[in-house]
Protein backbone atom coordinates (compact mmCIF):
# COMPACT_ATOMS: atom_id res chain seq x y z
CA UNK A 1 0.00 0.00 0.00
CA UNK A 2 2.81 2.40 0.95
CA UNK A 3 4.70 1.55 -2.26
CA UNK A 4 1.57 2.26 -4.34
CA UNK A 5 0.98 5.56 -2.63
CA UNK A 6 4.64 6.54 -3.11
CA UNK A 7 4.41 5.67 -6.81
CA UNK A 8 1.30 7.82 -7.26
CA UNK A 9 2.86 10.81 -5.47
CA UNK A 10 6.04 10.51 -7.51
CA UNK A 11 4.07 10.37 -10.76
CA UNK A 12 2.13 13.50 -9.80
CA UNK A 13 5.32 15.41 -9.04
CA UNK A 14 6.89 14.42 -12.36
CA UNK A 15 3.73 15.37 -14.26
CA UNK A 16 3.62 18.75 -12.54
CA UNK A 17 7.24 19.41 -13.52
CA UNK A 18 6.59 18.48 -17.14
CA UNK A 19 3.62 20.83 -17.38
CA UNK A 20 5.48 23.75 -15.80
CA UNK A 21 8.42 23.30 -18.16
CA UNK A 22 6.39 22.88 -21.35
CA UNK A 23 6.74 25.74 -23.91
CA UNK A 24 3.82 28.15 -24.08
CA UNK A 25 1.83 28.27 -27.29
CA UNK A 26 0.79 31.45 -29.09
CA UNK A 27 -2.77 30.90 -27.92
CA UNK A 28 -1.80 30.75 -24.23
CA UNK A 29 0.31 33.89 -24.56
CA UNK A 30 -2.34 35.86 -26.48
CA UNK A 31 -4.93 38.07 -24.77
CA UNK A 32 -7.98 36.13 -23.69
CA UNK A 33 -11.45 37.54 -23.02
CA UNK A 34 -11.98 37.25 -19.30
CA UNK A 35 -15.71 37.90 -19.18
CA UNK A 36 -18.81 36.58 -20.88
CA UNK A 37 -19.51 33.32 -22.61
CA UNK A 38 -18.75 31.95 -26.02
CA UNK A 39 -19.58 34.39 -28.80
CA UNK A 40 -19.85 34.35 -32.58
CA UNK A 41 -18.79 37.51 -34.42
CA UNK A 42 -19.31 37.75 -38.18
CA UNK A 43 -17.53 40.32 -40.34
CA UNK A 44 -19.32 41.32 -43.55
CA UNK A 45 -17.28 43.03 -46.28
CA UNK A 46 -18.27 44.84 -49.48
CA UNK A 47 -17.22 41.93 -51.65
CA UNK A 48 -15.05 38.84 -51.48
CA UNK A 49 -12.14 37.77 -53.64
CA UNK A 50 -10.16 41.03 -53.62
CA UNK A 51 -6.83 41.55 -51.90
CA UNK A 52 -8.07 44.32 -49.60
CA UNK A 53 -10.69 42.16 -47.93
CA UNK A 54 -8.52 39.05 -48.07
CA UNK A 55 -6.14 41.01 -45.90
CA UNK A 56 -8.99 42.05 -43.57
CA UNK A 57 -9.89 38.39 -43.13
CA UNK A 58 -6.38 37.78 -41.78
CA UNK A 59 -7.15 40.10 -38.87
CA UNK A 60 -10.61 38.62 -38.34
CA UNK A 61 -9.17 35.11 -38.08
CA UNK A 62 -6.34 36.26 -35.82
CA UNK A 63 -8.86 37.74 -33.41
CA UNK A 64 -10.48 34.33 -33.08
CA UNK A 65 -7.07 32.83 -32.30
CA UNK A 66 -6.25 35.47 -29.70
CA UNK A 67 -9.67 35.16 -28.03
CA UNK A 68 -10.47 31.43 -27.90
CA UNK A 69 -13.99 31.93 -26.55
CA UNK A 70 -14.93 33.84 -29.72
CA UNK A 71 -15.74 32.28 -33.08
CA UNK A 72 -14.92 34.71 -35.89
CA UNK A 73 -15.44 34.49 -39.63
CA UNK A 74 -15.82 36.76 -42.64
CA UNK A 75 -18.42 36.77 -45.41
CA UNK A 76 -19.52 39.04 -48.23
CA UNK A 77 -21.14 39.09 -51.66
CA UNK A 78 -19.26 38.00 -54.77
CA UNK A 79 -19.62 41.50 -56.20
CA UNK A 80 -20.07 45.00 -54.82
CA UNK A 81 -23.85 45.02 -54.66
CA UNK A 82 -25.96 46.50 -51.85
CA UNK A 83 -28.83 44.03 -52.21
CA UNK A 84 -26.47 41.06 -52.00
CA UNK A 85 -24.80 42.50 -48.91
CA UNK A 86 -28.20 42.94 -47.27
CA UNK A 87 -28.96 39.28 -47.92
CA UNK A 88 -25.69 38.19 -46.32
CA UNK A 89 -26.65 40.11 -43.18
CA UNK A 90 -30.20 38.71 -43.21
CA UNK A 91 -28.72 35.22 -43.24
CA UNK A 92 -26.45 36.03 -40.31
CA UNK A 93 -29.37 37.38 -38.30
CA UNK A 94 -31.20 34.12 -38.96
CA UNK A 95 -28.16 32.19 -37.77
CA UNK A 96 -28.25 34.08 -34.47
CA UNK A 97 -24.73 35.51 -34.41
CA UNK A 98 -23.87 37.67 -31.42
CA UNK A 99 -22.26 40.53 -33.35
CA UNK A 100 -21.88 41.77 -36.91
CA UNK A 101 -18.95 43.89 -38.07
CA UNK A 102 -19.66 45.40 -41.46
CA UNK A 103 -17.96 47.41 -44.21
CA UNK A 104 -20.98 48.77 -46.10
CA UNK A 105 -21.06 49.17 -49.86
CA UNK A 106 -24.02 51.56 -49.58
CA UNK A 107 -24.57 52.61 -45.94
CA UNK A 108 -28.12 53.89 -46.49
CA UNK A 109 -29.19 50.58 -48.01
CA UNK A 110 -28.11 48.69 -44.89
CA UNK A 111 -29.98 50.79 -42.33
CA UNK A 112 -33.16 48.63 -42.22
CA UNK A 113 -31.34 45.30 -41.92
CA UNK A 114 -28.89 46.65 -39.34
CA UNK A 115 -31.80 48.00 -37.31
CA UNK A 116 -33.34 44.54 -37.48
CA UNK A 117 -30.09 43.07 -36.17
CA UNK A 118 -29.88 45.54 -33.29
CA UNK A 119 -33.55 45.02 -32.41
CA UNK A 120 -32.70 41.34 -31.93
CA UNK A 121 -29.84 42.17 -29.59
CA UNK A 122 -27.01 41.76 -32.08
CA UNK A 123 -24.08 44.13 -31.60
CA UNK A 124 -23.25 46.04 -34.80
CA UNK A 125 -19.90 47.71 -35.58
CA UNK A 126 -19.26 49.39 -38.94
CA UNK A 127 -16.13 50.54 -40.76
CA UNK A 128 -15.79 53.05 -43.61
CA UNK A 129 -19.29 54.32 -42.80
CA UNK A 130 -19.17 57.31 -40.46
CA UNK A 131 -22.77 58.15 -41.37
CA UNK A 132 -24.17 54.73 -40.43
CA UNK A 133 -26.97 55.16 -37.89
CA UNK A 134 -28.02 51.68 -36.79
CA UNK A 135 -24.73 50.68 -35.20
CA UNK A 136 -23.26 50.65 -31.73
CA UNK A 137 -20.12 52.30 -33.11
CA UNK A 138 -18.27 52.97 -36.36
CA UNK A 139 -14.48 52.56 -36.44
CA UNK A 140 -12.46 54.70 -38.87
CA UNK A 141 -8.73 54.37 -39.45
CA UNK A 142 -8.35 58.16 -39.44
CA UNK A 143 -10.12 61.48 -39.98
CA UNK A 144 -11.42 61.26 -43.55
CA UNK A 145 -11.07 64.96 -44.40
CA UNK A 146 -7.44 64.96 -43.35
CA UNK A 147 -6.76 61.87 -45.44
CA UNK A 148 -8.31 63.42 -48.56
CA UNK A 149 -6.43 66.68 -48.08
CA UNK A 150 -3.21 64.71 -47.71
CA UNK A 151 -3.71 63.14 -51.16
CA UNK A 152 -4.39 66.55 -52.70
CA UNK A 153 -1.16 67.93 -51.24
CA UNK A 154 0.73 65.03 -52.80
CA UNK A 155 -1.02 65.46 -56.15
CA UNK A 156 -0.45 69.23 -56.21
CA UNK A 157 3.25 68.80 -55.54
CA UNK A 158 3.58 66.27 -58.35
CA UNK A 159 1.61 68.48 -60.75
CA UNK A 160 3.53 71.63 -59.93
CA UNK A 161 0.30 73.05 -58.45
CA UNK A 162 -1.28 73.53 -61.88
CA UNK A 163 -3.16 71.65 -64.56
CA UNK A 164 -6.13 69.32 -65.01
CA UNK A 165 -6.97 66.40 -62.73
CA UNK A 166 -9.77 63.88 -62.18
CA UNK A 167 -11.07 61.92 -59.19
CA UNK A 168 -12.51 58.41 -58.90
CA UNK A 169 -14.58 56.67 -56.22
CA UNK A 170 -15.68 53.08 -55.82
CA UNK A 171 -19.29 54.20 -55.56
CA UNK A 172 -21.09 57.53 -55.56
CA UNK A 173 -22.85 56.27 -52.42
CA UNK A 174 -19.68 55.17 -50.60
CA UNK A 175 -19.46 57.54 -47.63
CA UNK A 176 -15.72 57.46 -47.02
CA UNK A 177 -14.68 57.59 -50.68
CA UNK A 178 -16.75 60.71 -51.22
CA UNK A 179 -15.51 62.30 -48.01
CA UNK A 180 -11.92 61.85 -49.22
CA UNK A 181 -12.43 63.37 -52.65
CA UNK A 182 -14.77 66.11 -51.42
CA UNK A 183 -12.14 67.20 -48.90
CA UNK A 184 -9.43 66.99 -51.57
CA UNK A 185 -11.41 69.08 -54.04
CA UNK A 186 -12.24 71.69 -51.41
CA UNK A 187 -8.57 71.86 -50.41
CA UNK A 188 -7.54 72.29 -54.04
CA UNK A 189 -9.97 75.13 -54.60
CA UNK A 190 -8.78 76.89 -51.46
CA UNK A 191 -5.06 76.38 -51.99
CA UNK A 192 -4.25 75.58 -55.62
CA UNK A 193 -6.27 77.92 -57.89
CA UNK A 194 -4.29 76.91 -60.98
CA UNK A 195 -5.46 73.31 -60.74
CA UNK A 196 -8.76 72.35 -62.40
CA UNK A 197 -11.06 69.40 -61.68
CA UNK A 198 -12.27 67.91 -64.96
CA UNK A 199 -15.76 66.44 -65.07
CA UNK A 200 -17.58 64.84 -62.16
CA UNK A 201 -16.58 62.01 -59.85
CA UNK A 202 -15.84 58.86 -61.83
CA UNK A 203 -17.21 55.58 -60.48
CA UNK A 204 -15.32 52.26 -60.59
CA UNK A 205 -17.67 50.02 -58.57
CA UNK A 206 -14.58 48.78 -56.70
CA UNK A 207 -13.53 46.96 -59.87
CA UNK A 208 -10.03 47.29 -61.38
CA UNK A 209 -11.25 46.35 -64.85
CA UNK A 210 -13.95 49.02 -64.77
CA UNK A 211 -11.42 51.54 -63.45
CA UNK A 212 -9.14 50.61 -66.36
CA UNK A 213 -11.92 51.06 -68.92
CA UNK A 214 -12.96 54.36 -67.34
CA UNK A 215 -9.31 55.40 -67.28
CA UNK A 216 -8.97 54.88 -71.03
CA UNK A 217 -12.10 57.00 -71.60
CA UNK A 218 -10.71 59.75 -69.37
CA UNK A 219 -7.34 59.82 -71.10
CA UNK A 220 -9.09 60.19 -74.45
CA UNK A 221 -11.47 62.88 -73.19
CA UNK A 222 -8.77 64.96 -71.44
CA UNK A 223 -5.53 64.87 -73.47
CA UNK A 224 -3.95 67.52 -71.21
CA UNK A 225 -4.62 65.61 -68.00
CA UNK A 226 -1.87 65.87 -65.37
CA UNK A 227 -3.29 64.09 -62.32
CA UNK A 228 -5.72 61.56 -60.87
CA UNK A 229 -6.82 60.74 -57.31
CA UNK A 230 -8.48 57.38 -56.60
CA UNK A 231 -10.45 56.12 -53.61
CA UNK A 232 -11.24 52.42 -54.03
CA UNK A 233 -8.23 50.12 -53.69
CA UNK A 234 -8.83 49.17 -57.33
CA UNK A 235 -9.04 52.72 -58.75
CA UNK A 236 -5.32 53.41 -59.08
CA UNK A 237 -4.72 49.84 -60.24
CA UNK A 238 -7.03 50.16 -63.24
CA UNK A 239 -6.14 53.77 -63.95
CA UNK A 240 -2.43 53.03 -63.61
CA UNK A 241 -2.78 50.26 -66.17
CA UNK A 242 -4.41 52.70 -68.61
CA UNK A 243 -1.66 55.27 -68.00
CA UNK A 244 1.07 52.69 -68.52
CA UNK A 245 -0.43 51.38 -71.75
CA UNK A 246 -0.64 54.95 -73.06
CA UNK A 247 2.99 55.59 -72.12
CA UNK A 248 2.04 58.57 -69.95
CA UNK A 249 3.87 57.62 -66.74
CA UNK A 250 5.97 60.78 -66.83
CA UNK A 251 3.06 63.10 -67.68
CA UNK A 252 0.27 62.05 -65.30
CA UNK A 253 0.55 61.80 -61.51
CA UNK A 254 -1.60 59.04 -59.98
CA UNK A 255 -2.27 58.84 -56.23
CA UNK A 256 -4.91 57.18 -54.10
CA UNK A 257 -5.84 54.41 -51.74
CA UNK A 258 -4.65 50.90 -52.55
CA UNK A 259 -2.40 48.12 -51.27
CA UNK A 260 1.17 47.18 -52.22
CA UNK A 261 0.04 43.73 -53.38
CA UNK A 262 -2.43 45.39 -55.74
CA UNK A 263 -0.63 48.50 -56.99
CA UNK A 264 2.99 47.56 -56.34
CA UNK A 265 3.93 46.77 -59.93
CA UNK A 266 2.55 50.10 -61.12
CA UNK A 267 4.44 51.94 -58.39
CA UNK A 268 7.64 50.34 -59.64
CA UNK A 269 6.95 51.30 -63.29
CA UNK A 270 5.91 54.84 -62.36
CA UNK A 271 2.34 54.46 -63.65
CA UNK A 272 1.19 55.04 -60.04
CA UNK A 273 3.18 57.53 -57.95
CA UNK A 274 1.94 57.07 -54.40
CA UNK A 275 -0.64 55.07 -52.50
CA UNK A 276 -1.99 55.46 -49.01
CA UNK A 277 -3.72 52.81 -46.99
CA UNK A 278 -4.45 51.47 -43.58
CA UNK A 279 -3.90 47.81 -42.85
CA UNK A 280 -7.32 46.16 -43.33
CA UNK A 281 -6.30 43.30 -41.04
CA UNK A 282 -5.89 45.75 -38.15
CA UNK A 283 -9.23 47.39 -38.93
CA UNK A 284 -10.92 43.98 -38.97
CA UNK A 285 -9.27 43.08 -35.68
CA UNK A 286 -10.26 46.44 -34.19
CA UNK A 287 -13.92 46.06 -35.17
CA UNK A 288 -14.06 42.65 -33.55
CA UNK A 289 -12.38 44.05 -30.42
CA UNK A 290 -15.05 46.76 -30.07
CA UNK A 291 -17.79 44.19 -30.59
CA UNK A 292 -16.38 41.90 -27.91
CA UNK A 293 -16.05 44.75 -25.44
CA UNK A 294 -19.74 45.51 -25.81
CA UNK A 295 -20.71 41.84 -25.58
CA UNK A 296 -18.73 41.69 -22.34
CA UNK A 297 -20.62 44.67 -20.93
CA UNK A 298 -17.74 47.13 -21.33
CA UNK A 299 -18.19 50.69 -22.61
CA UNK A 300 -15.64 51.87 -25.21
CA UNK A 301 -14.55 55.43 -24.38
CA UNK A 302 -12.90 58.44 -25.98
CA UNK A 303 -9.11 58.24 -25.92
CA UNK A 304 -8.96 54.54 -25.09
CA UNK A 305 -6.23 52.23 -26.36
CA UNK A 306 -7.85 49.54 -28.49
CA UNK A 307 -4.66 47.48 -28.31
CA UNK A 308 -4.19 47.64 -32.09
CA UNK A 309 -1.43 49.51 -33.94
CA UNK A 310 -2.76 52.86 -35.17
CA UNK A 311 -5.67 52.70 -32.75
CA UNK A 312 -3.82 53.35 -29.49
CA UNK A 313 -5.70 56.56 -28.68
CA UNK A 314 -8.97 56.51 -30.58
CA UNK A 315 -11.02 59.69 -30.68
CA UNK A 316 -14.79 59.42 -30.24
CA UNK A 317 -17.10 61.81 -32.09
CA UNK A 318 -20.74 60.81 -31.73
CA UNK A 319 -20.76 57.10 -32.61
CA UNK A 320 -17.53 57.25 -34.60
CA UNK A 321 -14.08 56.27 -33.33
CA UNK A 322 -11.11 57.66 -35.28
CA UNK A 323 -7.62 56.15 -35.23
CA UNK A 324 -4.33 57.41 -36.70
CA UNK A 325 -3.54 54.48 -38.96
CA UNK A 326 -2.64 55.56 -42.50
CA UNK A 327 0.75 55.08 -44.19
CA UNK A 328 2.22 56.36 -47.49
CA UNK A 329 3.87 53.97 -49.92
CA UNK A 330 5.92 54.79 -53.02
CA UNK A 331 8.31 52.82 -55.22
CA UNK A 332 11.02 53.45 -52.61
CA UNK A 333 9.32 51.65 -49.72
CA UNK A 334 6.73 49.38 -51.36
CA UNK A 335 8.75 46.25 -50.59
CA UNK A 336 8.51 47.06 -46.88
CA UNK A 337 4.82 46.12 -46.96
CA UNK A 338 4.48 42.53 -48.25
CA UNK A 339 0.68 42.42 -48.41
Amino acid sequence: MKKSLLFVLTALVVLSMLVSCAPKTAATEAPVAEEGGNYTIATVVKLTGVAWFDRMETGVKQFGVDYPNVTTFQQGPAEADAAQQVQVIEDLIAQGVDAICVVPFQPDSLEPVLKKAMDQGIVVISHEASNQQNVNFDLEAFDNAGYGEHFMKQLAEMMGEEGEYVVMVGSLTSKTHNEWVDAAIAYQKANYPNMTLMGDKNESYDDAQKAYEKGKEILKAYPNLKGMQGSSANDVVGFGQAVEEAGLQDQIAVVGTSMPSMAGKYLKTGAVDSIGFWDPSLAGYGMNKLALMILNGETPTDGMDLGVAGYESIKLVGKVFYGQAWVDVTAENVDDYPF
